[in-house]
């Protein structure tokens, strides 16, 4: 069956990240590692409540002072959280403003009010117009939403509230735990372990990978 909609994961699939900038980060305050805290495949309870909304910013800066053991201000905590986010690359915004005239387009981001409140400030500047807007027919949040992937839970709302069939959908993520999730919905899942979007499509913005 034809794909018709596509849903895009944010970090590692259209904004640039790097998980290891948090710890990084917080050595330049005399802690050693915190790279048990948060990576790529794994993150603490703590995060996975702030990702859900369920934490608030206020709590997370103080859960993050205490595993820490520095008496940092929420500046300098915001600056360590914010460390992981690097850039959006100007073609990937191109190509989802191009892909928008052949398929319906969806965000699922696995986000925190820190990060949130930091990209879109930054990427409103940069493009002088907002992406989640202009690139998406609509942008789901994990901290909004209050669910988060891999949970099926997510991508039920998602297919519920947008009217889109499963079968239809296909869903792009960094973290095959995600796409395995995603799965679970009855949604197409393309694990991008390698390369860029801009791989995944031809001149014509059709899609080259199996469907």
């Amino acid at each position: 069956m034809q794909i018709k909609n596509i849903i895009f994961d944010l970090g590692g699939v259209i904004y640039d990240i790097r998980y290891e900038n948090l710890s990084d980060s917080i050595k330049k305050y005399g802690v050693s590692d915190l790279s048990g805290f948060y990576t790529k495949n794994f993150q603490t309870h703590e995060m996975d409540l702030f990702e859900k909304g369920l934490l608030s910013a206020a709590e997370y800066r103080d859960y993050l002072r205490k595993v820490s053991g520095l008496q940092l201000s929420d500046a300098e905590i915001d600056d360590v959280v914010n460390a992981v986010l690097l850039d959006v690359p100007k073609e990937r915004v191109a190509l989802l403003l191009a892909l928008r005239h052949k398929y319906r387009l969806f965000l699922f981001s696995n986000t925190n009010e820190i990060n949130y409140n930091c990209f879109t400030e930054r990427l409103q500047k940069k493009f002088g117009f907002d992406i989640f807007k202009e690139c998406f027919d609509h942008c789901y949040f994990s901290q909004l939403m209050h669910e988060r992937k891999p949970e099926k839970a997510g991508f039920d709302i998602i297919l519920k509230e947008q009217h889109l069939n499963p079968e239809e959908t296909l869903f792009i993520d960094d973290i095959l735990a995600n796409v395995e999730g995603a799965r679970k919905a009855g949604v197409k899942g393309h694990h991008l372990s390698e390369g860029s979007i801009l791989d995944l499509f031809d001149e014509g913005f059709n899609l080259k990978i199996e469907q």
